[in-house]
């Protein structure tokens, strides 16, 4: 059995007869940049994460790039980040002449370490970046309250690329923070055919600077008060969306449903395996369901040959890649994120597998490990 890891033309043979009517609709009838489908997504996804505000932008790097932009930060402050993350999180702080703060694993959750977070606070941190990552939210009122410790100004900043629709205590991630970023990636729970990211805030003067730095920093037409770019979410990508956020509670509790399966079966090979911890405040949307295994690259292999694509996410922490060698770190100096790299693996996993799929592939972990 073929086992993918993703399988966008399952969805879109789901979705054909919806996506092949509103392309030419849009083409016809609206401006392929800010049309009015960009406006009706923004209002809708800011509905469905519990936030005032939401600007489409053209990537979730974007988002974070210019949603630090707009807070106005100094050269040299610091932002603390995890260093178990896709590499945009950091990049967004160097881009803005930042400095990035790197904070080891929690490896339970995948999160931030609280204990080495706390040591790295200074009177330079200005910003904390926090990853709802594989689709759980964050230990999110221990974060606040170590942010709140002393009367601190500090902003809490979310990425949330991996985690449209996760809760936290009933609340959705993305409406916690000065504001947060989203990714619509194809791949993503929510994802259009193309770029796209997002920006949610209830800050009413952040959201006004962002937009202008989505459109070159300029107030109006060719006056620039600020340093802007130029990121806009087509319109056909925000008109697809729309039409995927209908879809997107389902999508996710199908997730979860199948992550439960995966669960059931691989949790008796305790200690080989390692399924994703379950936290009861915390509702998951699975954007990725990731194991920690002994022998991973043999495991990886043995999938691989039995026709298993699986992926590791990540396998190299952000304070040893060489584009940031001149931040200092070493390794050894952040221990748990290491260990994990060595032992995670993202096993298949999207709202078009089938429950067949999964068993089989989980199936197959069990004969290795037998």
């Amino acid at each position: 059995m073929k086992v993918p890891f993703v399988s966008i033309r399952k969805e879109y043979s789901f979705l054909k007869r919806k996506i092949n009517a509103v392309i030419p609709h849009v083409i016809n009838n609206e401006s392929l940049l800010f049309g009015r489908s960009v406006g009706e997504f923004e209002k809708k996804f800011a509905k469905y994460i519990g936030s005032r505000y939401c600007l489409t932008l053209n990537s979730g790097t974007d988002a974070l790039i210019l949603g630090l932009r707009a807070l106005q930060l100094s050269p040299g402050d610091e932002v603390l980040l995890p260093t178990h993350t896709f590499f945009a999180t950091a990049l967004a702080a160097v881009e803005n002449g930042l400095k990035p703060v790197l904070v080891d694993t929690d490896i339970n959750d995948f999160g931030m370490d609280l204990t080495d977070l706390k040591s790295k606070i200074t009177n330079r941190t200005k910003a904390i970046i926090i990853v709802h990552l594989y689709g759980q939210a964050e230990k999110m009122e221990e974060i606040q309250q170590i942010i709140s410790k002393d009367g601190r100004k500090i902003h809490l900043i979310e990425d949330a690329c991996q985690a449209h629709g996760a809760l936290y205590k009933g609340k959705r991630a993305g409406s916690f923070g000065t504001f947060s970023a989203f990714s619509f990636y194809p791949t993503k729970n929510l994802g259009g055919y193309g770029d796209g990211g997002a920006v949610t805030t209830s800050n009413t003067a952040l959201a006004k600077r962002l937009g202008f730095l989505r459109q070159y920093g300029q107030i109006k037409k060719y006056y620039h008060s600020y340093v802007g770019i130029n990121s806009r979410m087509d319109t056909i990508q925000a008109a697809i969306l729309n039409i995927k956020l209908a879809y997107l509670n389902e999508w996710n509790h199908k997730r979860q449903q199948l992550a439960k399966e995966y669960n059931r079966i691989l949790s008796p090979l305790t200690p080989d395996i390692k399924i994703p911890v379950i936290f009861p405040e915390r509702r998951s949307v699975y954007h990725l369901y990731v194991v920690r295994a002994l022998k991973q690259q043999k495991l990886i292999s043995y999938l691989t040959s039995h026709g298993v694509t699986t992926l590791i996410h990540y396998p190299k922490p952000i304070h040893l890649q060489k584009a940031l060698h001149f931040l200092g770190y070493k390794r050894g100096m952040l221990p748990n994120s290491e260990k994990l790299s060595k032992e995670i693996i993202s096993l298949p996993l999207h709202h078009f597998i089938t429950l067949h799929q999964i068993r089989y592939v989980a199936r197959s972990i069990q004969k290795f490990y037998q």
